[in-house]
């Protein structure tokens, strides 16, 4: 069996091998002619999968090693008897670890403000119930959910009086995206905050953050409102247009990193064996469990062992260990020292440089995988077992 795969997917050759010849390309070449004469395409959210990719192919099963699909034709692919796996909730706990770093570096009162998260899927209830843990007030707006869902048994607990109209989450003190982008249906969310939610929903002093889908955001209406002098405050995670991305955007917000929030060492691998499973179930192949032990260590390697503890001195808390864990800010530094002086005319060499920040991301591990000790740990130490800190 003719594996072709993404480069970048975390120890695609070590998982997958056991189930045919894996060859591996950067996302953005593999084409036709690459997967003409495959049977299994694994990708990621760089390669947009339709007819222009597959007609043709004898490709059978595609597997995508991300949480959503909106690069995936899903359409074409039923019509073609095409299997299709994805990893809906694999890099949930980055994400969330993502979120804390940029409250903790934008909005060191995070913790006494009130936050309203647009979408409450994996990585929407999963930091709704940190949060809300943390006693940190919350409100959500999920067309897709009602009450009941809300106190269901995944989101649980919730208080459904949580659950609100958009207009009235947008004006929350921070204000967190968690949505897929769509383009129809009842609730499409392209430019779901756009030039008039941005002038009459979102209040000033606002701390906007998006970690879902950059099109969520209408990037051109959010550049001429924060250079209309607006008193809003922005982190970007995701942009429109990758990775051709609006460096004049870049240039007026707070916080910006390379759609790297989800890129966690542990969420990746989860992505890639979240992916076999799939292929597993759709082409009736047996589970080679014995990989995903050599798997982590390979991916993980010596390197990220180094600095499994933090230490707390006094009067240090919560927020330490979670900039201690993910310093969000240095992401935000390397972006700018690479993409700061490109002009919105630069082209192909903006998208070749965003690519590169994200296939030499450096290692980055969980929360759970560090122990937090010392006097300061002792103080907090119910806040760092509610974000999922190693227990000492």
């Amino acid at each position: 069996m003719k594996i072709i795969a993404d480069e970048n997917m975390s120890a695609v050759q070590e998982v997958f091998a056991p189930y045919g010849k894996v060859e591996t390309l950067a996302g953005r070449d593999i084409d036709a002619a690459s997967v003409a004469t495959a049977d299994v395409l694994l990708v990621r959210s760089v390669t947009r999968v339709d007819e222009q990719l597959l007609e043709g192919s004898r490709v059978r099963f595609v597997g995508s090693a991300t949480i959503g699909t909106d690069h995936i034709d899903l359409h074409y692919l039923r019509q073609k008897s095409i299997d299709f796996a994805h990893a809906p909730g694999c890099n949930a706990e980055a994400v969330v670890q993502y979120m804390f770093s940029v409250f903790c570096t934008l909005e060191p009162q995070w913790r006494d403000k009130k936050v309203g998260i647009v979408g409450c899927g994996n990585v929407g209830g999963r930091l709704f119930r940190r949060l809300s843990a943390l006693g940190v007030e919350c409100q959500v707006y999920d067309p897709l959910l009602s009450a009941t869902d809300l106190n269901g048994a995944d989101l649980s607990p919730i208080e459904c009086g949580a659950l609100s109209d958009l207009q009235t989450v947008l004006g929350a003190d921070i204000i967190c995206l968690h949505t897929p982008l769509t383009r129809d249906g009842r609730f499409p969310t392209q430019h779901l905050i756009n030039q008039q939610a941005l002038e009459e929903y979102i209040r000033p002093g606002a701390l906007l953050i998006n970690a879902g889908r950059g099109g969520v955001i209408d990037n051109a209406a959010l550049l001429a409102h924060l250079r209309n002098g607006a008193d809003l405050n922005v982190a970007l995670d995701v942009w429109e247009g990758e990775p051709d991305i609006n460096v004049d955007l870049l240039q007026q917000i707070n916080l910006a990193t390379p759609h790297i929030a989800g890129y966690s060492l542990e969420g990746r691998l989860r992505g890639t064996l979240m992916v076999r499973d799939g292929m597993c179930r759709c082409l009736g192949l047996a589970l080679e469990d014995g990989l995903c032990s050599s798997a982590v260590g390979l991916t993980v390697g010596e390197e990220g062992r180094a600095g499994d503890c933090l230490s707390l001195e006094v009067g240090q808390g919560l927020d330490e260990a979670i900039l201690g864990s993910y310093p969000v800010a240095a992401d935000d530094r390397q972006m700018r020292k690479v993409l700061g002086g490109l002009g919105a005319k630069s082209g192909d060499r903006t998208g070749v440089l965003f690519d590169g920040l994200r296939k030499h991301y450096a290692q980055r591990c969980e929360f759970s995988y560090y122990s937090v000790s010392g006097p300061g740990a002792r103080a907090c130490r119910s806040d760092l077992d509610l974000l999922g800190f190693k227990p000492v």
